[in-house]
Formats: C-alpha cells, structure tokens, sequence
C-alpha cells in the first residue's frame, strides 16, 4: 500500500514540485506568522492578484512573467506604504488602511483587464500564473523561490524586534524611538517578494493558501512566536507536498487542491481548538486512510494492444490526424478533452504521468497550445516536439492569406502585424499537410511502420479532398450576399478564405478567447449585423452562447447551430471527428444562411 502511495514521488515533474514547496516554506511560512500577527491578511492577498497587468504585460510584450508581476507586485507594495503608512505603523485606522489597500487593488485590476482586453491578446500562461501549477516548475522557479526564503530569514533575524514590537503594541515602540516607518515599509517588500514567488506554485489568486492560512492555522496552537513560526515552516511543506500528491491521484489542478486542503486543515484545527479534537482527530484519520486508499492503484492510463509507439497529441484536432495516420500501430495520447478550449487549458498531472515515455509531442502550433513546452520539458520531449502545422501550404496572418507560391510569401505577416490566425485545419488543404507531417515524423520514430503510415496518409488525403469539395459545393449554392459570417471570435478565417465566406465580425474581436469584448464592440457589432443584414449568429461548441444571444436578439438575427471551432466533439456526437466536424459545420452554415431552407447532408 505505502508504495503505491508513494509512487508519484518518482516522476521527476512531482519532484521538482516537492522542491518548489519547500524552498518555499521558510519563506512563506516566516512571512506568514507576520502577516497574521500584523493584520496584513488582507493587503497579502492584494499585492498576489495585482500582479495581473503585469503577468499580461510580459506575455504582450514577451519578456519573464516573473519580473511582469515583480514589477506591478514593487508599485503596490510602495503604492500601499505610502498612502496607508500612518494606519500601518501606529496600528490605528485600520479601516483606513484596509480601504488604501483595496484602492491600490482596484487599480491594479482594472489595469490589468484593459490590457488584457484592449492592448494585448492574453495567453494560457496568464492564466497558469493566475492560479498556478507545481507541474511546469524550472529551474528559475526553484532560485526565485530559494532567494525569497533566505530574503526572508536574514530580514527576520535583522528586523524581527522592530516588526515584534509594531505588532504588539504600536505606541511603546514608538515611545522606545521606533518612529522610522523602514521596517514596515520592508516588511510589505518582502510580502510582495514572497507573493511571487508562490505564483508558479499556486498562482497569484491562491497565494493565500500558502501566505496566511498555515500561519493562521497554527496560531490557532501555538503559544510562542518561534513555535508559530517552526510551525507554519512545517505545515506550508506538509500541506504543498501532501496538496501535490493529492492533485496527482485526483487529477485536480495542484493550487486549487493545496487551497482546499490548507482550508480544510484549519477547520479542523480550530475545531480542535474549540474543545473537539479527539472526534476531528478521528475523522481526520479515517479521511486520511481513505485517500490513501485512493492512491494504491497505479493509475496507468491503458494503451492500446499491440501499439509500436506511444505519441502526445496537444489539442482534438491534432490527435484525430495522428488516429488516422497511425493506426493500431500508435497509441494517441490526447490532452485536451472534447469541448475543452486550448487557449486557456491548463495541463492536468495526468497530462504529464501519461505522456511520460512517448516518442513524439504533435502540436498544433502558432500559439493556440504553447503550454504544450511546459508538458514536454517536464517530461524530458523537448527535443521531440512536432509542429504539426508548421509546413501548411496556406497561411493566414492580419486578416490575410498567403498560399504556397506567392509572390508576396516572403513578406507574408508584414501588413497584418504577427496577429496569426492558429485555426489553420479550418482549411482542408492544410489538414492535408499536417497528414503528411505526422507520417514523416511517425516514419523516423518508428522507420518499421512507415509503409503503413504513407498508405493511412494517403488515405485519409483522399477522404479529406472529397469533403473539401462537397462543403464547396453546398456553399456556392448560397448567394455571395446571403455568405456572411458572425461567429463567438476570429476562428474561421481559414474556412472564410476557402470558401468565399465574408467574416462580418466575431462577438470575441480576436483569435484568441483569452480577450473579452468591450460594451463598445458589442454595440458596433450590433450595428454591422444590422446594416449587413445579416441572418444568423454562430455560436461556438466550446464557448459560452450568452454574448452570441445577446447580439442576436438586439439585431433580430436568428442564432443558428453551433459550430466547432477550436475543439471537436465528445465521441457519439456529430463533430468526434475532424472530417465529421467539418461537415456539420458545412451544414449548419448552410442552414443559417439560406435561413433554413437548404443544409448540406453527407458523410464524412
């Protein structure tokens, strides 16, 4: 049994993890018992989600997210000191200071959401760093969070008398010639610090998991500051180490589960506290041996009979190509699921535990699955990364085509600025390319197999033409007046150029579902679909429809069927394959268009 529960520590992402944690203790667990004992709960959470604007600055401008959030983390920081200095040093006001604190942290928001919004086109990695993951930890990760500890130890044993009396009791320091407001003013230094350094651990909006809550749990047992704080040391490593171990037998995302244990743990403390403990006790143990029961299985995923090799593919699309061209010969391990959006997906431990020993990484490409580098250097692929999409014959980029052959190929993305569509599969021709590619890359992986894997590639091509020319066929029955597409966001630019279709405008004014749409562009959009006339409204299979609804019923277009964008279908439905996907896409485009009196039937 106790191996089984162990075995997770074997993976090298789950011993990085177990690094990052307890590097991290000493920092956050010293820093901890000052915020709880200062009353600084509150401005620790704040200077964690104000790093926002900038995390979604060095993704815009492509610089460290580390140094994004350190940035905006130092301006709160002094922005908070100064305007709250006096509440914070005597200790009164607290009202006052905690109203400076949430001033600061409303800015910092807003900011942030302008720019995420209106300046760049947020990535999945914003949101890795929003709410963290032990599975993408590197090596600069593990020296900010080395660095911020020992930061953290020297400034306690320099400054611990002068914080220790501040915290106590205000006017006595005072009295005792502690007027200068230094000390404080590190003292929220280092809670930023430290509050970057758990963004990849438990992201910006968690960090409380492992700020306060350790410290506040066990003061709640604790008599003597330096038992609190040897304490809080241990409970932060117990709770990350045990929260990491957790979030791989569940599959959970790590920060979340630290977040929830650290909750639960301070429950039963204080119930312990309250007179109850040999019950809690007793429950806790009774919990504890069932997860540890949960753990004994393996937790292997199967593979399929007979396969000659094991290969990741990052999003529907890619791993439904590498089905096709591999046969019974691959074993296609997925990651992203049926109906799951790939710009904001977060690799699940599972993700990594599965794709641990595989020959090859498919990826998409173009930024659509960029969190797929974090898979594969947890678990040693980076050098057998394949952008599956990377040889297409047309391109995309600014809001214009460039095939192969052009004149204009080597000044492709000039005008329209590196705004790259990575819907490229929206365009059979490209599908035919990316078949090639998964059967070069399958070739060299596995050279017995190749005879097989270029007559599955030739196949699947001919299968692929024949849908490219019954979709076009359905379309240019449809008036070129009556082929004009709103859809959730800029998804279809590839399916527009191939087929004549004229993209009026998206409810999401981007390629990316990380932006949101602002009230201004909703009202122009209104205002296009009215003045193009313009029938229906294509919601998406991954996306929420309520914006889509909205333009609809303020314009009195229809909203017709959806349409799958970014990801394919569940198994059973009519999109669980890209030719099957493609169709149905034919079919309800045709529908709305024609205003439901012609569709386009046929199999994939």
């Amino acid at each position: 049994m106790l191996r089984g529960v162990f075995e997770v520590f074997q993976l090298p992402f789950v011993q990085r993890g177990v690094w990052e944690v307890l590097l991290l203790a000493v920092g956050a667990g010293l820093i901890g018992t000052w915020i709880v004992l200062r009353g600084l709960a509150f401005y620790a959470h704040a200077v964690g989600t104000a790093t926002f604007p900038g995390l979604v600055l060095a993704d815009g401008l492509g610089f460290a997210a580390t140094l994004g959030a350190a940035g905006t983390g130092l301006l709160v920081a002094v922005g908070v000191g100064l305007l709250g200095r006096r509440a914070l040093r005597t200790g009164q006001d607290a009202d006052r200071y905690d109203a400076t604190t949430a001033l600061v942290l409303c800015g910092a928001l807003a900011l942030g959401v302008i720019l995420a919004s209106d300046v760049f086109a947020s990535g999945a990695n914003i949101e890795t760093l929003l709410f963290g993951s032990l599975l993408v930890i590197d090596d600069a990760d593990l020296v900010l969070a080395g660095v911020a500890s020992l930061v953290v130890l020297a400034a306690t044993v320099v400054l611990e008398p002068r914080w220790l009396a501040a915290g106590f009791d205000p006017a006595a320091a005072r009295a005792l010639g502690a007027r200068s407001s230094l000390p404080d003013v590190v003292l929220l230094g280092l809670v930023g610090l430290v509050a970057v350094s758990v963004l990849s651990a438990v992201g910006a909006l968690l960090a409380t998991a492992l700020l306060v809550v350790p410290a506040a749990t066990t003061r709640l047992l604790a008599a003597r500051l330096r038992t609190w704080q040897v304490a809080t040391i241990l409970l932060v490593a117990v709770e990350g180490v045990a929260g990491l171990w957790l979030s791989v037998e569940t599959n959970a995302p790590p920060g979340a589960t630290i977040a929830v244990l650290s909750g639960v743990v301070f429950v039963l403390a204080a119930l312990v506290r309250a007179g109850r403990g040999r019950p809690v006790l007793a429950a806790g143990a009774a919990a504890a041996l069932a997860v540890g029961a949960a753990g004994c299985g393996d937790g292997a995923s199967g593979g399929a009979d007979g396969a000659a090799i094991k290969v990741v593919a990052t999003t529907t699309q890619v791993a439904d190509f590498a089905r096709n061209v591999g046969g019974d010969r691959v074993q296609v391990v997925q990651l992203l699921q049926p109906n799951s959006d790939p710009h904001d997906y977060e690799p699940r431990p599972r993700d990594l535990r599965d794709a641990t020993g595989a020959e090859l990484v498919l990826v998409s490409g173009d930024d659509l699955d960029d969190w797929s580098s974090d898979v594969a250097r947890q678990v040693g692929l980076e050098d057998r990364l394949v952008d599956v999409g990377a040889g297409r014959p047309v391109t995309l980029e600014g809001g214009h085509a460039h095939e192969e052959g052009d004149e204009d190929d080597e000044h492709a993305g000039e005008e329209g600025g590196h705004d790259v569509d990575p819907h490229w599969w929206h365009d059979p021709r490209n599908v035919e390319s990316a078949a090639g590619v998964i059967a070069a890359a399958l070739t060299e992986a596995d050279p017995a197999g190749a005879a097989g894997y270029a007559q599955r590639s030739r196949a699947y091509t001919a299968r692929v033409r024949a849908l490219d020319r019954r979709v076009a066929a359905c379309l240019d029955r449809i008036p070129e007046a009556q082929r004009r597409l709103v859809s959730d966001h800029d998804a279809f630019g590839y399916l527009a150029h191939r087929y004549d279709i004229e993209s009026v405008g998206a409810v999401i004014p981007s390629t990316t579902t990380q932006a949101q749409p602002s009230a201004g562009e909703l009202t122009a959009l209104a205002r296009t679909v009215e003045r193009e006339k313009v029938r229906a409204i294509f919601p998406e299979s991954s996306l929420n429809p309520k914006l889509a609804e909205a333009v609809a019923r303020r314009t009195g277009a229809t909203v017709a069927g959806t349409l799958y964008a970014d990801t394919l279908g569940p198994a059973g439905g009519g999109g669980a394959t890209y030719l099957d996907a493609a169709q149905a896409n034919a079919d309800t485009l045709v529908r709305g268009f024609s205003g439901g009196t012609s569709g386009c039937p046929g199999a994939g």
